[in-house]
């Protein structure tokens, strides 16, 4: 049977509350950009590797919660997977708060079925979440950014702001009318991402955060890849 993880979150709004969450459902959105020339980019560069175009735009992904980790070592087999940064949007009492993690994805799994692919990865994110309420006034001007350790080298991957993608209310908006279910306590969904600065690849480390230039302030994690032996 399946655990469902117990994740340890800091609520950083007037002031600090550390608490215990229990996620009860992941959702991964994908194709969410608002700037349909750079969704075109990224779905080029994902078709180059094989990746087949949605159906529909945005689409949603159900994940297993026990995929959400604040572990900063992931062990995935082979070495077809990288990461992707993205804003994470928690449900936590009928309140909504704002974080960043990557949807560390299995590039190889991707090409035949994306739905798998997000399952075959842990997906790393960040313990510091902010109020939401706090920033719809600035919402678009949040950064998100990622660098990736590559044969010894740490370059930028992503970055870019949220602008790109559709807001959390068209995100929430959307999610319940094709689901026909609310977005409710201890739901969790990651937001869409940006196109990757070089191409998609594979790195020894990744790095990510969530940057609000207007209030001075930062939320970052990082992890780092070990390729497990592929033996078929």
């Amino acid at each position: 049977m399946t655990q469902t993880p117990e994740l340890n979150l800091v609520l950083d709004a007037d002031t600090e509350q550390e608490i215990t969450f229990t996620p009860n459902r992941f959702v991964i959105a994908g194709w969410t950009g608002r700037d349909k020339v750079a969704m075109e980019k990224h779905m080029a560069e994902l078709e180059e590797l094989g990746i087949k175009r949605p159906a529909t735009t945005p689409v949603f992904y159900r994940a297993s919660t026990s995929r959400l980790t604040q572990q900063e070592l992931l062990q995935n087999p082979g070495e077809g997977s990288s990461g992707e940064v993205e804003f994470v949007l928690f449900n936590i009492d009928g309140d909504w708060w704002i974080g960043t993690g990557s949807d560390h994805t299995d590039r190889q799994v991707e090409a035949y079925n994306i739905t798998v692919s997000k399952q075959m990865c842990d997906k790393p994110i960040a313990s510091r979440l902010w109020n939401y309420a706090d920033l719809r006034d600035h919402w678009d001007d949040l950064e998100i950014r990622s660098h990736a350790l590559i044969d010894g080298q740490r370059v930028t991957y992503q970055h870019g702001t949220v602008a790109a993608m559709l807001s959390p209310d068209e995100l929430v908006a959307s999610f319940e009318a094709q689901t026909g279910t609310q977005f409710g306590p201890g739901d969790v969904m990651m937001g869409g991402t940006l196109a990757a600065i070089g191409g998609v690849r594979p790195a020894e480390a990744f790095e990510f955060e969530l940057h609000d230039a207007k209030r001075g302030r930062t939320i970052s994690h990082r992890y780092h890849v070990e390729s497990l032996p592929n033996v078929g």
